[in-house]
C-alpha cells in the first residue's frame, strides 16, 4: 500500500469515528463555544486509533495545543497516525510495534511540549512528569486517567504523598466503566481473538480471569457465542456474583487443565504463572485483555519452550519441553488492540466525552482541585447519559413535583 493509500485509509477511518461520535462533538462545541481550552498545552499518552483521534482533534478544535502517544508499542494505527500528522496538522508519535527505546522517545517528545493538562492510560505520563520531569510538575493544571491499572497506580501515589496534581479517574465514571469496560472490551476482545484465530468460540471452553466490568462483559459475550465459561477470581464477592451468573468458578490452577481459550483481564501482573504453564492443556490459546504485557508470564513461557513459530499474523505457537503447544496472541499485549480494532465508537463517544469534559473542569476548578485522585462528577455522567440518550433517538420520564415531593417527605406513610 503506498503512502497516499495509507493516509486516504486513515481520513477514512478518522471520519468515520468522527460521524459516529455525536455526544463527544457536542462536549467539544460546548468548550469551544466556552473558550475555555484556548491556548492550553495538553499532552496525550493513549492508544493512537481512530477514536483517540477524534477525541485529541476535538481538543485541538477546541483551542488547546495538542501532542499525542501511545500508551502501547502495539496497539497505533498507522494510517491514522499519519493522517493526524499529515492531514490535520496534531503532532502525533506512535508507530505500531515500536521498541521500547521508541515507545519512551515518544513520551519525551509530548513532555516536550510541557504540558498543562496530561491525559493517560496506564499514567505514564504522570509518572515521568513525577520521576523525570519534576520541574515541569509547577506548570501542570490537571490531568485524566482512562483505565483501572492506572487509577490503582495512582491511589497508590495518592496514599504516600507522592501525587502532585490533580487527576480526574476517567474510568470510575459510570458512563464509561459501565460501557466502555463492559461493552467495549467484551465486544473487542472477540475482535482481536477471532481476527486472530479464525477459530469457533461455541463449544470452547473459555476461561475468563477476572471479574470486574471487563470480565463481565467478557464472560457474558463468551456465553452467548455458546462457550463454557469458567472464570478465576481473588475478590470472595465476584466469585459469587460469577457464580450466580452461571459461570463455573476456580482457581487457575485447576482452569488451566481444561481450557481451550485463556483471556487475562485482570490489570495485574502472573495470572497465567510459568506453574500454571506446567498443566496447561494442550493447544491452550493465551491472550490479554487487561493492560500491560506481563498478565501472562511471557517469560515462563519462554524457559519452557524448546521451538517458537509465527504461526499466523499474530498468533505464535510455542512447543513446551512436554511435547504441548501453547499459542500466545498479540505477544500478551492487548489483543484488542494489538490484533483487533479497540472498543467500538459508539462506546468510544461515550468515554472520551468524559475525557474532553474533565479537560475542561480542571480549568474551571483549578482553584478548588488538590493534588488527589478525584472522582468524575455524577452531573458530568448525566449530562453524558443524556446526550447519549438524545443521539439514539431515546426519550425517558421524568418526575412530577407531586413524585419528588413524596420522594421527599419521610412523613408521609405508604
Amino acid at each position: 500500500m503506498s503512502d497516499s493509500e495509507i493516509l486516504t485509509k486513515g481520513i477514512n477511518r478518522l471520519e468515520w469515528a468522527r460521524t459516529h461520535m455525536d455526544v463527544l462533538r457536542q462536549i467539544g462545541k460546548n468548550i469551544k463555544d466556552n473558550g475555555t481550552l484556548d491556548g492550553k498545552t495538553i499532552g496525550m499518552a493513549l492508544h493512537v486509533e481512530a477514536k483517540t483521534g477524534i477525541l485529541a482533534l476535538t481538543l485541538q478544535e477546541a483551542g488547546a495545543k495538542v501532542r499525542l502517544a501511545s500508551c502501547n508499542p502495539l496497539s497505533t494505527d498507522d494510517s491514522v497516525a499519519l493522517a493526524l500528522n499529515e492531514e490535520y496538522g496534531l503532532e502525533t508519535y506512535a508507530k505500531k510495534g515500536e521498541s521500547r527505546d521508541e515507545y519512551y522517545s515518544n513520551l519525551e517528545a509530548v513532555l516536550a511540549l510541557k504540558p498543562q493538562i496530561s491525559i493517560d492510560d496506564g499514567g505514564d505520563l504522570i509518572f515521568l512528569l513525577h520521576t523525570k520531569h519534576r520541574d515541569q510538575l509547577p506548570n501542570i493544571i490537571g490531568g485524566n486517567e482512562e483505565t483501572t491499572t492506572g487509577i490503582i497506580r495512582l491511589k497508590a501515589m495518592e496514599a504516600e504523598g507522592k501525587l502532585e496534581y490533580p487527576v480526574f479517574a476517567v474510568n470510575n465514571a459510570k458512563m464509561k466503566h459501565l460501557f466502555d469496560n463492559r461493552y467495549g472490551t467484551g465486544q473487542s476482545t472477540f475482535d482481536g481473538v477471532l481476527t486472530a484465530t479464525n477459530l469457533t468460540i461455541a463449544g470452547s471452553i473459555f476461561v475468563v480471569a477476572g471479574y470486574g466490568w471487563c470480565g463481565r462483559g467478557i464472560a457474558a459475550r463468551a456465553q452467548g457465542m455458546g462457550a463454557n465459561v469458567i472464570v478465576t477470581e481473588i475478590d470472595p464477592v465476584k466469585a459469587v456474583e460469577a457464580r450466580m451468573d452461571g459461570f463455573r468458578v476456580m482457581p487457575m490452577a485447576e482452569a488451566v487443565k481444561e481450557a481451550n481459550i485463556i483471556v487475562s483481564v485482570t490489570g495485574c501482573k502472573d495470572i497465567v504463572t510459568k506453574e500454571h504453564l506446567e498443566h496447561i492443556r494442550d493447544g491452550c490459546i493465551l491472550a490479554n485483555s487487561g493492560h500491560f504485557d506481563n498478565e501472562i508470564c511471557i517469560t515462563g513461557l519462554d524457559e519452557m519452550t524448546v521451538a517458537k513459530t509465527r504461526v499466523r499474523e499474530h498468533v505464535e505457537e510455542y512447543k513446551l519441553k512436554s511435547g504441548k503447544r501453547v499459542y500466545l496472541l498479540g505477544e500478551g499485549r492487548l489483543v484488542n488492540l494489538a490484533v483487533g480494532q479497540g472498543h467500538p465508537v459508539e462506546i468510544m463517544d461515550m468515554s472520551f466525552a468524559i475525557q474532553a469534559g474533565c479537560a475542561e473542569r480542571l480549568v474551571t476548578h483549578r482553584e478548588q482541585l488538590e493534588a488527589k485522585v478525584y472522582d468524575v462528577p455524577p452531573e458530568m455522567d448525566d449530562l453524558v447519559a443524556r446526550l447519549k440518550l438524545k443521539a439514539m433517538g431515546v426519550t425517558i420520564d421524568s418526575l412530577s413535583d407531586v413524585q419528588k415531593a413524596y420522594l421527599c417527605d419521610w412523613k408521609e406513610g405508604t
